[in-house]
């Protein structure tokens, strides 16, 4: 029996574990690098054990230092939840080499998997469908698109749609490159692309006594940058012929390599056809939506067959559907740019804080899956994902409903995040479908529907903001007044009672109107006010009426419908929450600071990161064409490449290889060309940043 489980990981994942353990009475030990010291998983923890130094190299992939980890803490066991070295053969090896129980499957069947052209012959043998490589040397305009993909590794590094023959050399050779920095290997391979194929993946779960579970399907089509955002179980509109078939390669793929424990095996969907894409031999990220349809703790059935327990003959009946949608601290309409800071408010009101991790989210409402707590740092060495939120419910659609309420409702101050973007796929026509069933399900959902998605489409809200800001500039007007006593039956925002404002004292002469400037989502943005005894008239803003204002709450009447916004200020940050949106400011002094300013055309680092790269021959006098990548930084396990935003020369370059940068630092400058009547063109401080996961 397992008494002591070390977590060789970190975040969502690490937490998750823990909380499982607690409930069987198993002690947990955490490991830390550090700048996670004080991270939710270290605090959580009975105990933790720190890995010198900050990077993932240093520390949560140092095979070495977690088994030395496990034995300094007195550990039996080790999970490797998902990501870093939770594949790794070899330190599953080291893990069983040094007597701890090894809480994932056999390491030859890690092995196996290991290397996807493998695992490719090794289906093929096993009857399960499958997409055939293609060789790059041979391939034809008529095979294209195709897909090249590293052999070793996820999460879609080294990984690249070639639509043009022309571009195949340059994508296999930046493919293999990326592979060779993100796993150690360069191998790559080329299969056929399928355009709006839909990616179906099975649970499943199985034991050293020859019993195999597939766990129903899920779908996870909805995708960035070949990662998935959200997630949901089962995967809606397959008959029962496809299921069966996915069900069976899945038992089918397990059996072929001795596998125990939990896994998931991925499709690809096209129509009635499956094709194998890869088998992922841990837990998955997403596996929450399957514990809620089921009714099972996917962590605890780990840890019964590690101690070599044995599954009961069949798997519970599926029930009802759940949704999960992942939380990450970046932008979306900014190339899905991840973003640091300080989070310093994070709730989710609707989740239930007493929810055991593997419970059915039917009993106790929406799940949360939380690596962050509020006032936590988001660092810049690690995955950007805050959280999983996670909804069940009797139906597709009364699910989806439920988790885009939650989202909505959430309340987020700090780091930019996915959540607009999240609550507005839920609520896209292609993705409900008619009586919740998908239209517009597959791969290609963001490509088609990131425009409008993101608000890059041109139809932002400019009113609703500038309403925001109007709440936002009264809250302030209210925090640096003291306040006066309610009128008798006055309410706040929420309910509460004391401290609102009244609208001023006695005058004789009307008041000159009050300003406050912010800057937006799109720019700079002013909002006018003017005080009275007992009133407050927004100027320029028609049909808003101001009913109540307090440091954090503030009351309008917008076109005759009562609107509550609860406000909070950190530093020149400003959040705006309300039923329906949220919106973040930032407070602009009154008059601009001229130290600030940087030189027209200059490069800025987007985000604290690393330079990794510079522009072969890059030099100050070189001439730049328009959209040349110059500088590649890593920053959150990702390539950031920034690109000139228009032609000229490079007159200052400060970048260096190796050189660690903070954000608004100053790469380069590249001063623009003159057009031919001679004036210079007009210049754009902002560079072209581009990701490759």
């Amino acid at each position: 029996m397992i008494s002591s489980l070390l977590v060789a990981n970190r975040g969502e994942i690490a937490c998750r574990i823990f909380g499982t353990c607690r409930a069987l009475g198993i002690a947990t030990v955490a490991v830390h690098s550090d700048p996670d010291s004080g991270a939710p998983h270290t605090r959580e923890a009975e105990s933790a054990v720190r890995l010198p130094g900050a990077t993932p190299a240093e520390t949560y992939l140092r095979g070495d230092l977690l088994v030395k980890a496990a034995q300094a803490a007195g550990a039996d066991a080790v999970h490797p939840g998902y990501g870093f070295l939770s594949e790794n053969a070899d330190f599953a090896r080291a893990v069983l080499d040094a007597g701890l129980v090894w809480v994932g499957p056999p390491p030859e069947a890690i092995a196996s998997m290991a290397s996807k052209t493998r695992a490719k012959e090794l289906m093929a043998a096993a009857g399960v469908p499958l997409l055939a490589p293609l060789d790059p040397d041979r391939i034809t305009e008529e095979q294209l698109p195709v897909l090249v993909k590293a052999a070793s590794g996820g999460g879609g590094r080294g990984m690249r749609v070639v639509r043009e023959l022309a571009a195949l050399p340059e994508e296999l050779a930046a493919a293999q490159a990326e592979a060779a920095s993100a796993f150690g290997d360069g191998e790559v391979f080329v299969e056929p692309y399928v355009e709006r194929g839909r990616h179906v993946e099975v649970q499943i779960l199985a034991d050293g006594h020859g019993t195999v579970w597939a766990l129903g399907t899920r779908d996870c089509s909805l995708q960035r940058r070949h990662q998935k955002v959200v997630e949901e179980a089962p995967a809606p509109g397959l008959d029962e012929k496809l299921r069966t078939t996915l069900h069976e390669s899945a038992a089918a793929a397990a059996r072929a390599i001795g596998y125990t424990g939990a896994g998931t095996v991925e499709f690809l969907v096209r129509g009635e056809s499956a094709y194998f894409l890869e088998m992922n031999t841990r837990l998955q990220v997403e596996h929450p939506v399957t514990e809620a349809v089921f009714g099972l703790d996917l962590v605890a059935l780990q840890l019964r067959i590690a101690e070599g327990g044995a599954l009961d003959p069949e798997p519970p009946a599926p029930r009802g559907h759940a949704v999960e949608a992942r939380l990450y601290a970046e932008d979306p309409a900014q190339g899905w740019l991840p973003q640091t800071g300080t989070l310093h408010r994070f709730e989710v009101p609707a989740a239930d804080a007493a929810h055991r991790p593997g419970a059915p989210a039917a009993e106790s409402g929406v799940r949360l899956d939380a690596g962050y707590r509020s006032g936590d740092a988001v660092g810049v060495h690690y995955d950007a994902m805050l959280a999983k939120v996670i909804a069940w419910a009797p139906t597709r659609a009364e699910a989806v409903r439920t988790l885009a309420g939650a989202l909505e409702r959430a309340v987020l101050h700090g780091p930019v995040t996915n959540r607009e973007l999240l609550v507005r796929s839920l609520r896209h026509p292609d993705f409900t479908g008619t009586g919740g069933d998908p239209t517009g399900l597959d791969t290609g959902f963001y490509e088609r529907h990131g425009a409008e998605l993101t608000g890059a489409d041109g139809k932002f809200d400019h009113r609703d903001e500038q309403i925001a800001a109007l709440a936002a500039a009264l809250a302030d007007s209210a925090a640096r007044t003291a306040p006066t006593a309610a009128p008798a039956g006055t309410t706040r925002p929420g309910g509460a009672q004391p401290g609102t404002r009244t609208f001023g004292a006695w005058r004789n002469l009307p008041s000159v109107p009050q300003s406050r400037r912010f800057r937006g989502r799109e720019g700079e943005l002013e909002v006018r006010y003017r005080v009275s005894r007992d009133s407050v008239e927004p100027q320029e803003l028609p049909g808003v009426r101001v009913l109540a204002t307090a440091p954090d709450a503030v009351v309008l009447e917008v076109d005759g419908v009562r609107r509550e916004f609860g406000l909070a200020r950190y530093g020149e940050q400003v959040y705006a929450d309300t039923a329906t949106g949220a919106w973040a400011l930032t407070a602009l002094p009154r008059f601009p600071d001229a130290a600030g300013q940087q030189a027209p055309g200059s490069l800025l680092a987007p985000m604290p990161g690393t330079v990794i790269r510079l522009a072969e021959g890059l030099a100050v006098g070189a001439r730049i064409e328009a959209g040349t990548p110059l500088v590649w930084l890593e920053a959150m396990k990702m390539e950031h490449r920034i690109t000139a935003p228009a032609a000229g020369t490079l007159t200052a370059l400060h970048a260096a290889v190796g050189h660690q940068v903070e954000v608004g630092a100053v790469l380069a400058v590249v001063t623009e060309a003159e057009d031919p009547a001679g004036a210079a063109a007009p210049a754009d401080t902002a560079a072209t940043v581009e990701e490759t996961p």
